[in-house]
């Protein structure tokens, strides 16, 4: 009898070369996936093979129709699936790629790869909840430690306790496991642990600095920390190595933008969405960098785009809003109230939408419908968020308590001897944007816009201390010589170089809150100037009551917390004013709009710069702007906002009641 050839052997042996050749010789793959192919005809294994051949040939369009007839055929075959997603992505079919990706993994919940690189889409369209589930997936189904496996379990359930547990333990066990490191720097994260945060990435990344994942990790920390240069520089690293990314990509953007690049954020926008086309979070994120460039028209074309690929998407209809010179129709006062009788939205949604209605109904002279939208939208808001106004008032007390004249006294000759910095301070929606426009216009000054640095000082500061709360970085601070307060000053210019775009000797720092920080900049920086921006307490006040801020206000949804913010606003700098007389330049928005060529005068005259007409043409100047009062600011001055707080004045009494003397004494200190 005749023994038959051992024809399954010999094309498993195929197979397997073929799949060596992939990475090393793709070309000569596709001819070895066709013999096979020739001497087996519709052989999947060889078929898939040769889909992977012809994509990592650059012949994507080849491989995409073989994959598309292989796929009805092979519906229950992950590896399919995968290669489709595989090539979806290269081709810039990002949201497909996505479904594709999702189906492998529903298919085979153990495919590593598939959890990875579905992290890394999720991430880029801005679902990061669900870009970390994926990334604990991809953890759990590519170790074999069952303790880190119960670990990203865990991490997937949300049970932080849990999870630090198991990770703490692993990490007795084994101090250099850097997937368990990476985890354990997460659930910092995730418990709002920071320092931690940054101290195991770090080490991370010292163990193996090849680690990917670790090193996207710190780079969103560092963004979040506002260590922006830091975090530019490791965001730029990963896209070297993989330009194509799409996390990565979407994180360059972010990062650009807050460094004032806007340019090159808008760029890398518009490319995500050719691969996301129906993307509502970056089509609302392209909208902000448009807006933040000056291009309107393009900005409200983007957010027009996130709303229809989103109906439901709160911010996209307050991003219009906040555009200020911008006019709902009646058709989206109708959409909005639509939306918002449903029951599916998100509660920050509906927050959104109410502020997005307050503004609309406004805008139609219906006062009183626009309050109710304001209040509600406020109302909504204060629940989910926590504002201590006692302990606000108590932290103003301390401030004056430790900077006496006598403690700044004994300061004198510290910190660094720049003049560079103009810190222009006070309440937000005061008119800063409008003092930063007039500067920015001068040929000596550079306009930057919020910078976060001194807040972010203080945080890092109040980590040496026992408390470790922002509120008692002063007791830090006391304790620093002469020269490290120097140092501080030299830190703070090295940290906001990122910011500046050109040599002029002077740039602005408009971070309305640093008010809080007055004492930390006159000892870190004598020579920088501050510039108190100042606005009647009812318009100032309801016009933030009337603003949804992202973060870092929690003090503006409620009328009464306003008005004891501004009151205590109003009681430091009126401290200041004492122990440091002549150091402040107040503004008074009234006076600025009512005469602006002799407040510009004494303006530049504090800040020792000569006058120029530029400074008068502040509208013409085609500089980024990222604030509220973006549009505003590219007219000629803005007189409409002065009183338009007296509309609503049947609903104030909360706030004049907060403000007190502060409100009768005005535009005089009380």
């Amino acid at each position: 009898m005749t023994k038959k050839p051992d024809t399954e052997g010999t094309l498993e042996i195929a197979v397997r070369n073929t799949e060596r050749l992939l990475e090393v010789d793709p070309k000569l793959a596709v001819e070895q996936a066709n013999e096979i192919l020739n001497a087996v005809p519709n052989y999947p294994p060889a078929q898939l093979l040769l889909i992977s051949a012809q994509r990592k040939s650059g012949n994507y369009l080849l491989a995409l129709d073989l994959i598309e007839r292989l796929l009805p055929e092979q519906s229950r075959w992950a590896a399919a699936h995968f290669e489709y997603a595989l090539l979806l992505a290269v081709l810039g079919r990002g949201n497909d790629a996505i479904a594709a990706l999702r189906t492998t993994v529903a298919l085979k919940s153990q495919h590593p790869e598939a959890w990875r690189l579905l992290a890394d889409h999720l991430m880029a369209i801005g679902e990061s909840d669900g870009g970390d589930e994926a990334y604990a997936r991809h953890i759990r189904s590519s170790v074999s430690d069952p303790q880190l496996q119960q670990a990203a379990s865990a991490m997937i359930d949300n049970d932080i306790p849990k999870a630090e547990r198991l990770l703490k333990a692993q990490l007795k066990k084994t101090p250099t496991d850097v997937p368990a490191i990476r985890m354990l720097a997460e659930v910092a994260v995730r418990c709002g642990n920071n320092d931690d945060a940054e101290k195991l990435l770090v080490r991370c990344l010292a163990l193996a600095p090849s680690f990917t994942a670790a090193r996207y990790n710190y780079a969103t920390l560092l963004h979040r920390l506002n260590k922006s240069s830091q975090a530019l520089v490791e965001i730029e690293r990963l896209l070297l190595e993989s330009p194509s990314n799409p996390s990565y990509r979407n994180l360059t953007a972010v990062i650009l933008s807050r460094v004032g690049d806007y340019g090159r954020s808008s760029l890398i926008y518009s490319q995500l969405l050719e691969e996301y086309p129906s993307n509502a979070k970056i089509w609302l994120s392209y909208g902000h960098v448009l807006k933040t460039e000056g291009r309107q028209e393009d900005c409200i074309a983007a957010y027009r785009q996130s709303i229809q690929h989103n109906p439901s998407f709160g911010e996209a209809y307050w991003s219009l809003a906040n555009l200020k010179t911008f006019r709902f129709s009646m058709e989206d006062m109708s959409a909005m109230k639509l939306q918002i009788r449903g029951s599916e939205i998100t509660q920050n949604d509906r927050v959104q939408f109410e502020f997005a209605l307050g503004k609309a109904a406004e805008d139609a002279h219906d006062y009183a419908l626009s309050f109710q939208h304001y209040n509600q939208g406020n109302s909504l808001y204060r629940e989910s968020t926590r504002y201590d106004a006692d302990g606000n008032s108590a932290r103003t007390e301390r401030l004056k308590r430790k900077f006496t004249a006598q403690f700044l006294k004994d300061r004198i000759g510290s910190g660094h001897d720049t003049a560079a910095p103009i810190f222009i301070v006070g309440m937000p929606r005061s008119g800063s944007t409008l003092l930063e426009q007039i500067l920015a216009s001068h040929s000596l000054v550079e306009g930057t816009t919020e910078l976060p640095d001194i807040i972010s000082m203080a945080l890092e500061m109040s980590g040496e201390g026992e408390t470790k709360e922002i509120s008692q970085y002063n007791d830090v601070l006391a304790t620093k010589s002469l020269e490290e307060l120097r140092e501080l000053g030299a830190q703070y210019i090295e940290r906001t170089r990122v910011h500046r775009k050109t040599d002029s000797p002077f740039f602005i720092d408009k971070m309305p809150n640093n008010f809080l920080h007055i004492g930390m900049i006159h000892l870190i920086l004598p020579n920088a100037k501050i510039i108190d921006a100042r606005r009647h307490p009812l318009g100032c006040c309801f016009s933030n009551f009337k603003q949804y801020y992202a973060r870092g206000q929690n003090f503006s949804y409620s009328l009464s917390d306003i008005g004891r913010f501004y009151h205590d606003y109003v009681g430091l700098m009126t401290h200041f004013d004492e122990v440091l007389p002549g150091r402040i330049h107040r503004v008074i928005y009234e006076d600025t709009v009512e005469d602006t060529e002799a407040q510009v005068r004494k303006l530049l005259a504090y800040c020792q710069l000569d006058f120029e007409p530029a400074c008068l043409r502040f509208f013409e100047n085609q500089r980024g702007v990222r604030t509220a009062s973006s549009e505003q600011v590219r007219q000629p001055i803005y007189r409409q906002g002065m009183q338009q707080w007296t509309n609503y004045e049947p609903w104030l009494k909360p706030l004049r009641e907060a403000l007190g003397p502060a409100l009768d004494a005005y535009p005089d200190i009380p």
